[in-house]
């Protein structure tokens, strides 16, 4: 089938369009904002420089005959010339565009890149996310808060237009050879900081596993909301045992109050919501996703790391 790739060109954009490339007979539509492909020649790659926001996905969709759309472009790590309203026009009002043009276009299904941080970052989450609790986000972060929002919007659209089915995939911290983010820069440091009476739990997935979790969404009879993570969760003592380094728990109101003055110096984009970030760490339960979905990650978080570690160590 014709399979569109919004946000192609980003680092889960690429993984995914190889993959269906190499391993399917789909014909990808990779669509991005940036105006140069990052992709080699393919019989069944056509590349369209797209910007979620414009009105020109309704076309795009019906000029291919587009039965599915995988729909990944949204800011994860904001630029520093970046703002919340840019942010917000293309993680929401974006979204919002794309289901737009799917009707339009008859597209048959959606399936969305969404994530752990829709729940939020707060004290009360339950040990053990489910699909069914509360999608909480926080406003003081702009990823976690459009996640919510888009995941409102969605639900909207799953009841005004059912004909077009949805899948959407709340992804936990993502792992792999050359991934390199927020996260990674903590696991960087000569130091781990961890909150004084926090464990700081992080649950992974191996990014393989998440591209062929979309792989398997393409085809599948399967339709929902599925937490994608791997089995169990490390915490930042476990993780400062298994990268040698020492871990410094500092109490929140000393983080928080450090961190408010560094960004009113302008010295650190990370403002004093940052220590939620770090002690409410929303940990997700995968067993939606194997017993109901149907896959079996093939890294546990412990095993995502130890090849996260590993090939850090093969780049020095």
């Amino acid at each position: 089938m014709n399979v569109v790739i919004t946000g192609a060109a980003g680092y889960l954009g690429q993984q995914l369009t190889n993959y269906l490339l190499h391993e399917t007979n789909h014909t990808v539509i990779a669509a991005d904002i940036r105006d140069t492909s990052p992709f080699e020649a393919h019989e069944r790659l056509l590349y369209e420089q797209l910007d979620v926001r414009s009105n020109e996905a309704a076309a795009l969709f019906q000029k291919h005959e587009v039965e599915v759309v995988v729909h990944l472009a949204s800011i994860v790590t904001p630029g520093k010339k970046s703002n919340r309203e840019f942010e917000y026009s293309v993680d929401v009002l974006g979204t919002e565009n794309m289901l737009n043009a799917c009707i339009e276009a008859n597209v048959r299904r959606i399936i969305v890149s969404s994530s752990g941080a829709s729940y939020g970052y707060h004290a009360d989450n339950p040990a053990w996310l489910k699909e069914t609790d509360a999608i909480r986000g926080n406003e003081a972060f702009a990823y976690s808060h459009h996640k919510r929002l888009v995941e409102e919007m969605l639900a909207t659209y799953r009841q005004k237009q059912p004909q077009l089915e949805q899948t959407i995939f709340r992804i936990g911290t993502i792992l792999g050879e050359n991934v390199r983010n927020q996260i990674t820069n903590l696991f960087e440091q000569q130091y781990l900081i961890g909150i004084h009476g926090s464990d700081s739990p992080f649950v992974f997935i191996w990014d393989q596993d998440v591209v062929r979790c979309f792989a398997k969404a393409i085809d599948s009879d399967k339709t929902g909301i599925y937490n994608v993570a791997g089995d169990g969760a490390l915490t930042v003592d476990q993780l400062g045992t298994l990268l040698n380094k020492r871990v410094i728990k500092i109490p929140a109101a000393v983080v928080s109050s450090a961190l408010f003055v560094l960004k009113r110096l302008q010295l650190t984009q990370y403002g004093e919501e940052q220590v939620d970030f770090l002690r409410y760490r929303p940990v997700l339960s995968n067993d939606k996703l194997k017993n109901d979905f149907g896959y079996i990650p093939q890294k546990t978080s412990l095993e995502v790391f130890e090849h996260y570690m590993w090939s850090r160590m093969k780049e020095k």
